[in-house]
């Protein structure tokens, strides 16, 4: 099987060796449609993050700037929380929907700042996140992406060197500099979109990860992290969204 690119969705995501240490690994039945992974019972779940989500950052960001605490709590819970998703290889849904809290707290109060600003831009930015997900989602299903060897290599090459940028970013924010391709003109536009392009293809990428782990039978517990995955690209989506329309709201 092959990665996805996105970190939550790695080679072992689906793999036996994986979860020899829990007990519902030896309790699922592959003729027993009720114990493994499906599509239908991703998507639900995936539906029950996003709800989370969006309410919690409908809430942090209509009571923003009192709850500018929260925003701060739900980068580090965020981070935190994924971190221990991922390197514990977990499944337990608590934790998971814990991450989609801390998110939406995020967002929220991300989303309320770039509004002060760039008035719309939030909701503009969510109907864009959602139809890229639709539109890539339907080419999926047209079966006109193709995946291979040399496709994987490529998009986890390209978000190895986004995230490059961004940490030099960081770094150039504490001591003094800043990169063209972080700010408002060409470079940040061209950029940005760049970035907008690698996550929706990530987005696809996650689509054939998660219907591969469906279609090995893996047990239904893996619903969740599945749809944990599919999250962050959604997440990472948005985010990138809403900084390319402010950018390009900030050049004119």
């Amino acid at each position: 099987m092959m990665r996805s690119g996105n970190p939550a969705l790695s080679d072992d995501t689906f793999s036996s060796t994986s979860y020899q240490d829990k007990p519902w690994w030896d309790g699922f039945d592959l003729a027993d449609e009720s114990t493994t992974m499906s599509i239908e019972g991703t998507a639900e779940k995936t539906g029950i993050l996003l709800g989370i989500t969006i309410l919690t950052a409908l809430f942090t960001a209509f009571s923003m700037p009192a709850s500018a605490p929260l925003m701060i709590l739900g980068f580090l819970g965020g981070f935190i929380t994924a971190m221990v998703v991922i390197f514990s290889r977990s499944t337990n849904p608590v934790l998971i929907c814990l991450y989609a809290l801390f998110e939406g707290m995020a967002l929220g109060g991300l989303t309320w700042f770039y509004e002060l600003a760039f008035p719309g831009i939030g909701i503009i930015s969510a109907l864009l996140t959602f139809s890229i997900l639709g539109v890539m989602l339907t080419i999926y299903r047209m079966g006109l992406i193709h995946w291979d060897k040399n496709t994987q290599i490529a998009l986890t090459s390209a978000i190895i060197g986004i995230f490059v940028i961004y940490i030099i970013s960081i770094i150039g924010s504490f001591v003094g500099f800043s990169l063209p391709f972080m700010q408002p003109g060409p470079w940040g536009i061209a950029f940005s979109l760049f970035v907008v392009g690698i996550a929706s293809f990530c987005l696809a990428a996650d689509f054939d990860f998660i219907e591969r782990g469906v279609l090995s039978g893996s047990p239904k517990e893996l619903e969740w992290r599945a749809a944990f995955g599919l999250m962050v690209t959604l997440i990472w989506l948005y985010v990138e969204i809403l900084r390319l329309l402010a950018i390009i709201a900030a050049s004119r």
